[in-house]
């Protein structure tokens, strides 16, 4: 004769496999939870992202005698071209760059209700540049890269909120660290220009998980200059660091309809011009035909 389990104990295990079976469940969504954010953080490769070397670009950048790379990516045709492909795929500090998804979180989590509205008052404090030492909006701050200023932003945001923010924008390593005025120009903040490419090409076409009135307004003080049927919109950044800087120029132009966005990296020794990132990215660009005089 087979023994029989009492009710009560047969309704405790059928209630333990319900519980075994949810805990089960929890489990196997929190691990694929966080193998889904290991694969957002997982570095871009030149082959995964389908990058081209041009021979011409890689001649621009002979000829100029600098160690660096940039990522050109054709948004219509989601082509991506340029030079070093290896280092066009590596991390680097933002330092400045940053400025542009400063801006962005500023205007959409309400830290400034404007590009013109003037919310950096200068302290008579010694600043690094004279440029900096005025009351500014966030169209005069970008102009002139005024750090500061954006320090001030940044901490007017908030560094749970800015996390937040740089997380659901996929910036890079998406890590800000825990001081709010320095995760860009010291790190632990860093970002490849391939993704630098990717990040602006979402921007230029207002496809940011953002207001879209914050991405028009920076698009707007992010213009520079215009030529024969293009725009051009763009940042610079510098990286201090030795043997030599980062330089960093990024954006994108707007030439008969289409877009191609833009992130040039590169060594900048000491002596080298600040004006060589832009003119080495017009170059890079006008070897592909584009921004014709």
């Amino acid at each position: 004769m087979s023994a029989r389990l009492p009710i009560r104990t047969t309704l405790w295990c059928v209630k333990l496999r319900r519980q075994s079976a949810t805990h089960f469940a929890a489990l196997l969504a929190a691990l694929t939870l966080c193998a889904g954010l290991a694969q957002a953080q997982t570095l871009i490769t030149p082959q995964a992202s389908g990058f081209e070397e041009n021979s011409q670009i890689a001649a621009v950048f002979a000829k100029a005698q600098i160690q660096g790379s940039i990522a050109i990516l054709d948004v219509s045709q989601q082509r991506l071209v340029g030079h070093n492909g290896e280092r066009a795929a590596t991390r680097f500090i933002p330092a400045s760059t940053f400025k542009i998804a400063n801006s962005l979180i500023g205007l959409s989590r309400k830290a400034v209700s404007s590009v013109d509205e003037v919310f950096y008052h200068y302290d008579g404090q010694p600043v690094y540049l004279a440029s900096w030492a005025h009351d500014m909006s966030l169209r005069d701050a970008l102009r002139v890269s005024n750090v500061p200023a954006y320090q001030q932003l940044a901490k007017k945001i908030g560094l749970s909120a800015m996390q937040s923010e740089v997380s659901k924008l996929n910036y890079g390593n998406a890590d800000i660290g825990s001081q709010v005025d320095q995760f860009w120009p010291k790190g632990p903040l860093k970002i490849s220009p391939i993704e630098q490419s990717q990040f602006l090409a979402r921007l230029a076409q207002t496809q940011l998980p953002l207001p879209q009135s914050a991405q028009i307004a920076v698009r707007d003080i992010m213009q520079l200059e215009s030529g024969n049927g293009w725009t051009l919109y763009g940042k610079t950044g510098l990286y201090r660091t030795s043997p030599s800087d980062i330089g960093w120029f990024v954006g994108w132009i707007e030439e008969n309809g289409k877009i191609y966005s833009f992130a040039l990296n590169m060594d900048q020794a000491k002596e080298t011009p600040l004006s060589q990132r832009i003119q080495l990215s017009k170059d890079s660009l006008q070897a592909l035909g584009l921004m014709k005089k």
